[in-house]
Formats: C-alpha cells, structure tokens, sequence
C-alpha cells in the first residue's frame, strides 16, 4: 500500500504522552508540512505557534478547561507541544484553510512516529482577554483566530485501535 493512504488509516488521536520533548527536526519536519496545506485563493492566512514552554501550555490548558467546564483537568493530556493554529479571522476561509493545517500537522506527525491529537476550543480561548494577550505577546495580530491545538509528543502506550468504518459513508451518482 501507498506509504501516504497506510498513515491515512493508521493515524490516532493520542491522549497518553511521555515527558520527552519533540525532537527538533521532527517538530521541524511536522511544522513544514503544515505550511503546506491547501489554502483558499492561495492566501496562506494561517500561523502556526509552537509552544513548548511549560507555563505557557499550562496556561492554555487551564482556560481550555474552564471553557469546557472541567476545571482541574488538562485537555492536553500532558503532551510536551502544542502547535497553536490561527488564522487570520478577516479572511472568509480562515476556519477552513486552518482546519487543513491541522490535518497536514496530525498526518506528518503520523509518518515520524509522533502522536497527536486535535484539542478543540482554540477559538474560544483566542477571544478570551488572556488569549487575545497571548496573541499580543507572539506579535500577532488581534484579528487572528483560534482554529485548533494540535497536541504532539511521544504516545506513552499502544495507538487505540480503529473504530471499523460506517457504512455508506461514500456515494456514487
């Protein structure tokens, strides 16, 4: 089989990680890819952010679970990056351009060995004041918006296993 369609279909959401930070030239590697994603009219409004600074990603994890209501706990699972995606909110295709950076992100993560997983609620967390403070710190604009946390780091365990495919997901006409 095809290297690309075996990770398409062997790719998981991770949620278990060792302490050990991303490699360098794999974060590199991973981060490229995503600068690679298909973007309408060719704009390319999306940043990627990462974030490999403890209390920064402590700090992300503590608002993202206020948002959800789940104070206490850490929606990123104790991973050692986070990829931060945003897009510039002015462009009409940003959640869409940045929704396909977060799938190049997970997929290159996939090929290297590295686990992933797609933590909601960036968007919120962007509008939030301290959100928007981060936004000002990385030097980014106050139009950006929040697309997703990709989540990298070393699976601590075996990859879950496939939910078998829906049936007639696909149509011919």
């Amino acid at each position: 089989m095809n290297e690309t369609l075996k990770t398409l279909q062997e790719r998981r959401s991770v949620r278990r990680y060792t302490n050990q930070q991303v490699e360098e030239s794999a974060l590199n590697a991973i981060l490229e890819a995503g600068t690679w994603a298909p973007s309408g009219m060719g704009t390319q409004a999306s940043v990627l952010v990462a974030v490999q600074d403890p209390e920064t990603i402590a700090l992300m994890s503590r608002l993202n679970a206020q948002i959800m209501g789940q104070d206490g706990t850490d929606p990123f699972y104790g991973a050692p990056t986070v990829v931060v995606v945003l897009a510039d909110g002015e462009n009409p295709n940003w959640l869409k351009d940045g929704s396909l950076v977060m799938g190049n992100l997970m997929n290159a993560a996939a090929s290297l060995g590295i686990g992933s997983c797609w933590i909601n609620r960036a968007t919120e967390l962007f509008d939030l004041p301290e959100g928007r403070e981060l936004l000002a710190k990385w030097g980014l604009p106050a139009t950006m918006r929040g697309v997703g946390n990709c989540i990298l780091g070393y699976a601590d365990g075996p990859a879950p296993a496939p939910k078998p495919r829906k049936p007639g997901r696909i149509l011919r006409v």
